[in-house]
């Protein structure tokens, strides 16, 4: 099935607007690939990337997922490509078969050197570096940082958004690139002739590697054709709507270094007495069960997200909108692997001269455990624990106990799950991890493997950035941006600074390598950074190892769907009531017959579909799964019922519904200039699909 993203390639100028920056005036063109593509996966249960919480299971769709890549290239010369998924982290496995497959299709032109892969973190939804889109989680932490270092910043989580913006010489502004610590889907795809949704369910088949490897050389790259009048099947909004003489615009919104950073900008609350949680604990009555944060639409967690969203995108928008600064140089990148369970890492001495230290086989501390006011963990843990417990140490000893070497190297951590010498079925943490550099003319970017809180990432950047522009190097001179995109080709949980470990708050009883990590870090970005300025290659190190064949999964087939006798998938079960009236900010919800989702991905596609009518047989899209204000909620009576349900649930904006039939949603609407302002400004009717054709997917579609 192929699985490829789209890329059209135009000859275009990258502006690049930092807030409060200047701009600068170049000629340079660069060639650009843009491209966006589905990856929503199963909606129904399969756990969920998120708090470690068993009963997190997918039940349905929000919005659907998508991977955009941005390939950026001098002409005849190299090229780096970055890949944006909304997905938690980028994944040491899915990285490897990525580059394995490019292997496959292209020879030496993408390797692991100059492709990069960053998710979004979705998980803990959408957070940001504004002044009102973000807050520190972690303050108790932060302030154990020098107070000289942090007096050179106003706030304790960076307020900078750099946003990059491609422009094509003919058809103008193509698409966006936007360093913050956010996500929000802003984007059209780009495909070209492929039926409306595609069934991606492949069959798992043992010692086929080789085959699929085959399989992948043999897709044909695209011909350069022309990027206009694209013609698709998909009955998406978004494909009803786009223009078909220009490119669709593709954006992104990437992460940094957001590791001690919440969306939950009205702070940290008790359930019980709505009091502030502890400020070093964050725990209520000593429990941290009950301390959760706030976002800006408490108690919807959906109005939060969207009032978030909105922020960053009006921002996001604004310095679009002022870009001036014309990247300008070279195309070019640095990568190696690195083993940062035995580093030796060089540090400065008190006084002066040199340490060496060592970082650590990978340990998750007690305070892991508690969990953030973003998602509590359980039992009696708490933040900020530098000691532990007898009874959780019974226990840890059960799997893996750590000896003294171990425990010396990750003091003052107290070790809850010795991951890094738990080695069955599978290692149960990375030891290897990529470190690369890209750079875009002034622009350079930073890939890191796990999430580096406010002040680490401080420390990166002006370590690299240092190292650039010293000594006799022309390259960037003082006109440099540096940003680090998170989250990067593989995850390694958090990095905090050495000040900030030994208050062992959640992000610090997470830093698996010990106190030293962050040293380690800036010491090898350092080597990389010099080795770009200087034209030095560098040793790509040890190879990471592929666990595809140890992979181990618990989730049964779908073995059969059903329906009551004289009932067919699709069938209305719940229909809103005859005559019913709905006004702006109600929730319109129809429950259907369904089959279980997991049956068909709808890759490119939709499980839910609003229709307006126009004219007398004319039905357009209006809504559909990338629409924020629609929802898809799948659910069965049981857990082994054959038995299922889809809830479609929207939620109405500036419009005035009335009800006036019992079959499905057909109602009256009255729309208000703005919100379909590219429909009739005139009572239409607007009908819900009866979903006939994505909740028939049974068994046998497969």
């Amino acid at each position: 099935m192929r699985r490829s993203i789209r890329i059209i390639w135009l000859p275009i100028l990258l502006l690049l607007l930092v807030e409060n920056g200047r701009g600068v005036k170049s000629a340079l063109n660069y060639l650009i690939g843009l491209g966006s593509y589905d990856i929503t996966g199963p909606a129904a249960d399969v756990n969920m990337m998120g708090y470690a919480n068993m009963d997190q299971t997918a039940s349905g769709v929000h919005f659907r997922l998508r991977a955009r890549a941005f390939i950026v290239a001098e002409p005849q010369g190299k090229r780096v490509v970055f890949v944006n998924l909304d997905a938690c982290m980028a994944s040491q496995l899915v990285t490897i078969k990525v580059l394995e497959r490019l292997k496959a299709r292209y020879g030496d032109l993408y390797t692991e050197n100059n492709v990069a892969i960053s998710g979004i973190h979705t998980h803990a939804g959408p957070g940001g570096e504004l002044l009102d889109a973000g807050v520190n989680r972690s303050p108790s932490a932060y302030l154990n940082n020098p107070a000289a270092e942090r007096s050179k910043y106003q706030y304790d989580v960076d307020k900078d958004m750099t946003l990059l913006k491609f422009v094509d010489d003919e058809w103008g502004p193509v698409g966006s690139f936007n360093c913050n610590g956010g996500s929000i889907s802003t984007d059209v795809s780009k495909i070209n002739k492929i039926p409306r949704r595609i069934s991606s369910i492949i069959p798992l088949v043992k010692d086929t590697h080789h085959e699929l490897l085959e399989l992948a050389a043999t897709f044909d790259s695209s011909s350069g054709k022309s990027t206009i009048k694209f013609t698709s099947l998909a009955k998406r909004v978004r494909s009803a709507l786009r223009q078909s003489d220009t490119p669709a615009f593709v954006s992104a919104f990437c992460q940094t270094n957001c590791g001690d950073v919440s969306p939950n900008v009205l702070g940290a609350f008790c359930l019980d007495t709505g009091l502030p949680c502890d400020f070093n604990h964050s725990t209520c009555g000593g429990k941290n069960e009950l301390c959760y944060g706030r976002g800006p639409g408490y108690p919807d967690e959906f109005e939060s997200t969207r009032i978030i969203g909105e922020r960053q995108f009006r921002k996001a928008v604004e310095l679009f909108n002022a870009a001036s600064e014309k990247l300008n140089g070279k195309i070019n990148y640095r990568h190696t692997f690195v083993d940062f369970s035995k580093l030796n890492v060089t540090i400065p001495k008190e006084g002066g001269g040199t340490n060496v230290v060592k970082t650590c086989p990978a340990a998750m501390g007690f305070a892991f455990a508690a969990g953030t006011t973003d998602g509590p963990g359980a039992f009696d843990f708490k933040q900020g624990d530098d000691s532990g417990n007898a009874f959780w140490r019974l226990v840890r000893n059960l799997l893996k106990t750590p000896g003294k070497e171990q425990n010396d190297c990750q003091h003052p951590k107290p070790i809850l799950l010795d991951t890094g010498e738990m080695k069955q079925p599978y290692d149960w943490a990375p030891s290897i991890l990529p470190v690369q550099i890209l750079r875009i003319g002034q622009l350079v970017i930073l890939s890191v493997p796990g999430e580096f809180t406010t002040m680490a990432g401080r420390r990166l950047r002006d370590a690299v950035k240092t190292v650039l522009t010293s000594g006799d190097s022309k390259e960037f001179g003082s006109n440099i941006h540096v940003v680090i995109a998170g989250l990067t080709n593989t995850y390694s949980q958090y990095v905090t600074t050495f000040e900030e470990y030994q208050i062992q708050r959640y992000e610090g009883a997470s830093t698996l390598y010990g106190p030293h990590t962050l040293s380690g870090y800036i010491q090898e970005f350092k080597k990389l950074a010099a080795a770009l300025i200087s034209g030095q290659s560098v040793e790509s190190g040890p190879q990471p190892p592929d666990l595809l064949n140890k992979q181990i999964s618990l989730l049964t087939p779908v073995v059969m769907d059903a329906t009551p006798r004289g009932v067919n998938f699709g069938d209305i079960s719940l229909d809103v009531p005859k005559n019913s009236t709905f006004k702006r900010g109600d929730n319109v919800t129809v429950v259907f017959w369904s089959a279980c989702p997991r049956n068909d991905l709808m890759t490119e596609g939709t499980f839910a579909l609003v229709e307006i009518l126009k004219g007398k047989d004319s039905w357009l899209p209006a809504y559909d799964d990338d629409d924020f204000c629609l929802r898809f909620i799948w659910s069965r009576p049981a857990k082994l019922s054959t038995r299922s349900h889809a809830t479609i649930q929207w939620i109405t904006h500036k419009l005035l519904l009335q009800v006036h039939t019992g079959l499905g949603i057909s109602v009256l609407q009255r729309v208000f200039w703005g919100q379909l302002s590219i429909l009739q400004v005139l009572p239409v009717l607007l009908w819900w699909h009866d979903f006939s054709f994505p909740l028939l997917a049974t068994k046998d579609i497969v």
